[in-house]
């Protein structure tokens, strides 16, 4: 095992390092150069047709569920515990500056997650006996690409990610939160987690997006107002803060407090990766759910992704970075959760409960929504009929995960999760064309 982990670690630092890193935000720049920045120019109809219909029910097109509940189930996978322990390890590493390049990681996924959205609309599959539709990667580079092989190590690597970054990790972070803050029993938590999770996952897809459409936005709404209290409280501090995100990012921050200082290339590093791992632009992983939805055209769901990324990096995650911030507690030699508590409760005193319920929730949707991506993997590779098999797996490894075992397999899923990212890329970059096609076509008739 011990030659496997160090295999991994080598793979790890090419797949999370600066050169995946580059290719990703590579990824957004060209989509935004080919379609002319067609998000910016177009936000505000952005808005007006995703957070402005959430829970419109009525939907003309194809698909299998709503465009808000396959949103909704991507958001729960994407939306987890890097949106409050990532984005506090970004900041006690790197520093305030940290924050703008996770800003920045947001303005080049929303592209990327936009063109992947709509390449999984344009490529995805109906089967004919159950009606339900699937897509993502696997069916984009296998349609579009034509290149079946890298569709394959996509379903791959997908499938056996599932299994850490989407299910174990997820149950583990849940014990230890609620063990920290209400001494809560990991082995009793695990079998409750387990079994809520099962009784979701049971019912499939329409089951996982009715589930989610109700989480999502209530889990959201909870984590946001509780951020706002301590904003508030803190909101002297509140000018300050900005001028200290801008200034820090570009220059070398000396030690303070207990914050051993960082370099501008540390802090631009600690915000991308973070940024990246927590919106999942350019990992493939949120278009297997968007391609589900009912829409009479690619672009329709494609700006659901654009408001997938913004509401997961520049809200959620920009409410974790002020709480933080303004608390002035990101100097404290903190890091990750414990940071975050010591952050909150400075607004209020059990101020630590909004992070650990936060993070209960965020970890909960992440293990629904990570079982669908698997499960469609799974699906690619041995067939619809074969799924129960992948089930039987998935749900007992979430009471795995919740007590603590296999560990080592948390790493191994880090880097699988990374390695989803080279074949999906490649479809993008050869598909870019499709995206911009797609795009004229929709605005051009608007």
């Amino acid at each position: 095992m011990s030659e496997i982990l160090k295999i991994n670690k080598i793979i790890s630092n090419i797949v999370w390092g600066w050169p995946m890193i580059i290719l990703l935000l590579g990824a957004g720049l060209l989509i935004m150069i080919r379609t002319k920045g067609i998000i910016f120019r177009k936000f505000g109809f952005i808005l007006k047709n995703t957070f402005l219909k959430m829970f419109h029910k009525n939907h003309e097109g194809d698909g299998t569920v709503t465009p808000f509940q396959a949103v909704a189930t991507a958001l729960a996978a994407t939306v987890g515990t890097g949106n409050i322990a990532g984005v506090s390890l970004a900041i006690a590493v790197g520093g305030p500056g940290a924050v703008f390049w996770i800003w920045i990681s947001a303005f080049f996924g929303m592209f990327t997650k936009y063109a992947e959205v709509v390449l999984s609309i344009v490529y995805r599959e109906k089967n004919e006996k159950t009606g339900h539709f699937s897509g993502g990667p696997m069916y984009y580079l296998k349609n579009g690409a034509k290149m079946p092989i890298l569709a394959f190590l996509f379903s791959i690597f997908g499938m056996l990610a599932s299994f850490g970054i989407g299910n174990m990790t997820q149950s583990n972070s849940i014990t230890q939160a609620l063990k920290t803050s209400f001494n809560f029993n990991p082995s009793t938590v695990g079998i409750i987690v387990t079994i809520l999770s099962s009784l979701v996952l049971i019912g499939g897809l329409k089951n996982i997006a009715k589930v989610t459409g109700r989480l999502v936005p209530v889990m959201a709404f909870f984590y946001i107002f509780g951020s706002l209290i301590v904003i508030f409280v803190n909101y002297r501090q509140i000018p300050s803060v900005v001028v200290e995100i801008f200034k820090s990012a570009f220059t070398t921050h000396a030690a303070v407090g207990g914050f051993i200082g960082s370099t501008i290339l540390l802090t631009l590093r600690q915000g991308l990766s973070r940024g990246i791992f927590t919106n999942e632009a350019g990992l493939g992983s949120a278009p297997i759910a968007h391609s589900a939805a009912k829409t009479n055209h690619p672009v329709e769901q494609g700006i659901w992704g654009v408001y997938e990324v913004f509401m997961d990096t520049l809200v959620i995650c920009t409410m974790t970075a002020l709480v933080i911030l303004t608390s002035d507690k990101w100097n404290s030699g903190l890091k990750g959760v414990e940071l975050a508590m010591s952050a909150f409760n400075t607004g209020f005193n059990g101020g630590e409960y909004i992070v650990s319920i936060g993070l209960t929730l965020f970890a909960f949707s992440t293990i629904v929504g990570w079982y669908y991506y698997g499960e469609r993997c799974f699906a690619y590779l041995f067939g619809e009929k074969h799924v129960l098999i992948y089930r039987i797996v998935y749900i007992p490894l979430i009471y795995v995960g919740a007590v603590g075992g296999l560990e080592d397999i948390w790493t191994i899923s880090d880097t699988l999760n990374g390695l989803m990212a080279i074949p999906n890329l490649i479809g993008l970059f050869l598909l870019s064309g499709v995206v911009v096609k797609k795009t004229n076509e929709y605005f051009n008739k608007r």
